[in-house]
């Protein structure tokens, strides 16, 4: 089973050899030996408000007892823990490399075919996977709006996009974002994945014929530049695109940029932008040929390796981003689902009586018309049996068909709470 231990300093993936037998007190010395975090020093816990400021004066549950079986505490393969320690507790030592083997490293003939063969290649993707992105509008301008007037586009903003693949002519529509908790910076976005949330999530999706689709993010206008002019990807949303792409499992998943653009008169147009990443970026990102370690001084425009590859007919320890980024045709469309439903993890707790006023709002259309919209769904399925309840009532939205009074019924009488 594989974990992926997420900080303050990023995700760094442990596999558990024994994951039925395995405690705690093993995991722990796991992080110890892999991430050079001493045991006394760890902090771990499910709930990521373990990585946010007032946890420190307000710690969420932590994971104290190192004889707790991993299985009691419903762990799958993916999941994340969430690990906390002092500034200086991480050490930079490496760990200690494997001793040289004499017939792997001395005698053994190689041919200039086999040094050709070890040699990692990085060109440009000329075409890429997706055909095409067609982007619900309502949705699209929900995103830019909230990131325009509430962060004025002074920090970064990201969502999953869900929706359908044309499995012939491989295009994409995105008919809804889900905003996952995060904390944003200039240049840095940090999602604190929610488990419980994401499950629902995926089952509402599943009950309206959609999935998980791509990435979503902006760029803020202050962000970090380089000394050698613009670049469209840093090294870090290179990183984190990549890690999503190759956990999307499809081969047309997405990303869309949108970022604000000024002009000379100090007027501003907000521009969407669809790219992927190439299939080679996300082999070295699964391979652990791109180093995951940003530093403040790096080059944002480039991407270090942890060894040499060719790229543009040399050797080198660094890549230009553009050689990962293929560009995918961008359009818009009409979805099915409306977007007037307060959205997800904006700050603020959505309290029922939003779910009232939109009920109110919509009363002049049929009961299935004034449910049809994720966010509102996503609220309303913290009360359902996501592998019962949620199926039948997205088939009724993805068929238009008449809701059981039962779900009316349970709707209606949690709107009425106050």
């Amino acid at each position: 089973m594989i974990l992926r231990i997420r900080s303050r300093d990023g995700t760094d993936r442990i596999t558990v050899p024994d994951p039925d037998t395995a405690t705690v007190g093993d995991l722990q010395r796991l992080i110890a030996a892999r991430v050079i975090v001493p045991v006394p020093l760890q902090l771990l816990s499910l709930d990521p408000a373990l990585l946010l400021p007032a946890a420190a004066v307000s710690p969420p549950p932590l994971l104290s007892d190192p004889a707790v079986l991993l299985t009691s505490l419903r762990l799958a393969n993916g999941s994340f823990v969430y690990l906390s320690y002092p500034p200086d507790a991480r050490s930079s030592k490496p760990p200690p490399p494997k001793a040289l083997s004499p017939a792997g490293s001395f005698g053994k003939k190689m041919t200039m075919d086999d040094l050709i063969a070890r040699q990692i290649r990085v060109t440009r993707q000329e075409a890429p996977l997706c055909a095409a992105a067609s982007f619900d509008r309502d949705s699209a301008n929900a995103f830019q709006l909230y990131v325009a007037e509430s962060l004025a586009f002074a920090s970064k903003r990201a969502g999953f996009l869900y929706g359908r693949v044309n499995a012939e002519t491989k295009e994409v529509f995105i008919d809804f974002i889900y905003e996952p908790p995060q904390v944003g910076t200039e240049d840095v976005i940090q999602l604190m994945r929610d488990t419980d949330e994401e499950a629902r999530v995926d089952a509402i999706a599943k009950g309206l014929g959609m999935r998980r689709v791509g990435l979503v993010f902006t760029q803020a206008v202050g962000r970090k530049t380089s000394e050698t002019g613009e670049y469209t990807m840093s090294n870090q949303e290179v990183l984190q695109a990549a890690e999503l792409q190759a956990e999307g499992g499809i081969p047309e998943w997405v990303t869309i940029i949108v970022k604000l653009e000024v002009g000379d008169d100090g007027s501003g147009d907000v521009h969407f932008e669809a790219f992927q990443m190439s299939e080679i970026c996300v082999k070295l990102f699964k391979d652990g040929v791109i180093e995951t370690e940003v530093g403040d001084k790096d080059d944002p425009r480039l991407s270090k390796m942890r060894k040499e590859v060719v790229a543009g007919g040399k050797d080198t320890m660094e890549v230009d981003n553009d050689f990962f980024l293929v560009p995918v045709k961008i359009s818009d469309h009409q979805g099915p689902l409306s977007t007037g439903f307060p959205i997800e993890n904006r700050g603020n707790p959505i309290a029922m009586s939003a779910l009232r006023s939109h009920l109110d709002r919509a009363k002049h259309l049929p009961f299935v018309k004034r449910i049809s919209d994720f966010h509102l769904l996503l609220q309303v399925a913290v009360y359902l049996d996501i592998r019962a309840d949620v199926p039948a009532l997205t088939a009724c939205i993805k068929n238009q068909s008449v809701v059981p009074e039962g779900y009316q019924l349970l709707i209606e009488s949690l709107a009425g709470q106050p």
